[in-house]
């Protein structure tokens, strides 16, 4: 078994190069040391929104439409997935009680709707972030000038104009300073 992957598996990278395309920055493999002492690893998180992403096996984690029951060694095979899938929810419940957000995705989604999904658990964060700082007095941090989908951004809608280079900072940006938020 030691040719199974832990991290970085096809789908996983897959999502994670979509995300980050789109601006988007995170952690991966980050432990999370949670109340009770339970550590969880999801595959990506964003910490500052609190929002953790987990790319499941279909094999590894009972998929009900693709998950195989193995027939050789079943009295092993048999109680380890179901340890998994029991693991899987252990984790989520402990998550959600330090207030994060799970999102669970089956490796064979198709990738525009894994990233579908996650922007939809980030946006719906975000908007909870930004009221709360609203509510403070102090404005929410907008898109940065020439980010990709920002309004007059050269390069929106994923268009390279002519001598802009996909990816390559423009005049006036910096680095983004946190590490899940769309650059």
């Amino acid at each position: 078994m030691r040719a199974n992957r832990r991290t970085d598996t096809k789908p996983e990278l897959a999502l994670r190069h979509a995300l980050h395309r789109l601006g988007y920055r995170y952690r991966k493999d980050y432990r999370l040391d949670l109340d009770g002492g339970r550590r969880v690893r999801p595959d990506i998180a964003f910490t500052a929104r609190k929002v953790a992403v987990f790319v499941d096996g279909c094999f590894w984690h009972a998929c009900p439409e693709h998950g195989s029951k193995p027939r050789a060694n079943e009295w092993y095979w048999g109680p380890k997935l179901i340890r998994n899938v029991e693991r899987d929810r252990i984790n989520d419940a402990a998550l959600i009680l330090a207030g994060w957000t799970v999102i669970r995705l089956w490796e064979h989604v198709p990738l525009d709707e894994a990233v579908t999904a996650v922007i939809t658990a980030l946006a719906a964060t975000g908007t909870a972030i930004q009221a709360s700082r609203t509510d403070q007095g102090t404005d929410p941090p907008g898109p940065r000038a020439g980010a990709p989908g920002a309004p007059g951004a050269p390069g929106a809608a994923g268009a390279v104009g002519p001598g802009d280079q996909a990816g390559a900072p423009g005049p006036g940006d910096t680095p983004a300073s946190a590490d899940d938020s769309p650059t």
